[in-house]
């Protein structure tokens, strides 16, 4: 237990720290050579990462359709259900989202337009080095297919010699899916973002990932000219908030869910109650045997911290500091502390609103800044597979109103050609009566 008000300010920034920050300049000089290696050697470049990588002796990069088509032959009953109850909850949230144009006169003769355009090509990244997400696949891809964006790939890792999952191929046909890509990593970013031999260029790429799947996608975003990605998703973490009365079961388990997804995952809980504290390290260390991926958890949790504040106010303060991916208020009442959340990237109000029905069904979003990058990143919606671009449309006699205020900054500004764009047409228009 860390108890807040009684360590140092530098030991207080210093357990909000991510672990991944430290190994980042590390990172970043590995990704490099990846990517690289991918510009100047394509698909035979994916090939040999996947054979280092992921273990694969045969290696294949494009899923065939047939195969896609097929493989909701392969689900159960039950998860071919979840599936199609997360498509239409996420489709139905995101759908709400479309963009409307706007115009309007801003004054006689002076019209202005903003329009909504679908990105073009989008790329979009699953995670499966350690588990098939294909919640991930519904995240993004019910994304794409509303937007109507004409290029869409999807690429995630396999590992071995398993076969592509088929629950991310029947949730990737749900959302229009046919370009799916057996690549993971800084390697599948590079691909996506220069185009190889079987891998289409695209102009943004979306999805979360590890740290280097992170790294690739602010180098390429920051090195190649029009490409955009949505945000630095990287590895999960999420803050709880707990009462005196909050189940302690509970917290431990939303801290579990969260920690289990990597080594490099990381959980806080913060309460002002030093027994709630106690009895959920009880219950984390009881959770935590019965975890099929309790090695990965625990390592999780190394960088994690339970800490003991003065006030559920004083919780909302250091959350803020933090600016944590998920959010969990497990509070008595949660409605009067709803303004002091900031930088947060999706909050699960009350005891029975897990992080889990965000993760999947839900239909709020599951791609959410990490890094503390809350503070200026928004949770994935329709809006980041559109750009935006205006229109202006001036007649005669609004030219010649406009031209009281264009005139003037002109000169003010030094900007004689600027003027001179005007002054020629309100000659010309002169000239005609």
């Amino acid at each position: 237990m860390f108890c807040w008000n009684e360590e140092t300010k530098q030991a207080q920034q210093a357990v909000l720290t991510r672990p991944a920050v430290t190994a980042s300049e590390d990172i970043a000089v590995r990704c490099k050579a990846i990517l690289a290696d991918v510009k100047a050697n394509g698909d035979s470049a994916l090939i040999a990462m996947a054979k280092k990588f992921d273990n694969r002796e045969t290696p294949r990069l494009v899923v065939p359709v047939n195969e896609i088509n097929q493989a909701e032959q392969a689900l159960s009953t039950e998860l071919k259900y979840a599936i199609d109850t997360a498509y239409a909850n996420v489709k139905r949230f995101h759908q709400a989202q479309r963009p409307k144009d706007i115009k309007l006169s801003t004054q006689p003769g002076v019209l202005c337009e903003l329009k909504y355009q679908a990105i073009e090509a989008v790329g979009i990244y699953v995670p499966g080095g350690s588990a098939p997400l294909p919640s991930s696949v519904i995240m993004q891809g019910v994304l794409a297919q509303l937007s109507g964006a004409a290029t869409v790939v999807l690429a995630t890792p396999v590992q071995g010699d398993a076969s592509i999952n088929p629950a991310i191929l029947y949730a990737a046909k749900l959302c229009g899916i046919t370009t799916i890509i057996e690549s993971g990593g800084a390697g599948a970013i590079a691909a996506m973002a220069y185009g190889t031999e079987s891998v289409p260029k695209v102009n943004k790429i979306f999805g979360p990932g590890n740290s280097f799947v992170t790294m690739a996608k602010q180098l390429v975003a920051q090195t190649i000219p029009g490409m955009a990605i949505d945000m630095p998703a990287g590895p999960s973490e999420v803050l709880v908030i707990a009462d005196e009365r909050a189940n302690p079961e509970f917290i431990a388990a939303d801290l579990l869910s969260q920690a289990e997804h990597g080594a490099d995952s990381q959980v806080i809980l913060l309460s002002n109650c030093e027994r709630i504290i106690a009895r959920t390290e009880q219950a984390l260390t009881t959770q935590l045997a019965n975890l099929s991926r309790r090695d990965t958890a625990t390592k999780a949790l190394a960088n994690s911290t339970l800490i003991l504040v003065d006030s559920i106010t004083q919780a909302f303060t250091v959350s803020a500091e933090y600016g944590p991916e998920h959010l969990i208020l497990q509070l008595a009442d949660a409605n009067p502390y709803l303004d002091q959340v900031k930088n947060a990237g999706s909050v699960f109000v009350g005891d029975y609103t897990p992080e889990s029905a965000g993760d999947y069904a839900s239909g709020t979003n599951h791609v959410l800044p990490t890094y503390g990058y809350s503070a200026t990143y928004s949770s994935l919606n329709l809006l980041d597979f559109f750009r935006t671009y205006t229109v202006q449309t001036i007649s005669k006699n609004g030219l010649r109103e406009l031209s009281k205020a264009i005139l003037p900054l002109a000169a003010a500004e030094g900007l004689d050609a600027h003027a001179n764009a005007v002054s020629i047409r309100l000659e010309a228009i002169n000239n005609e009566r």
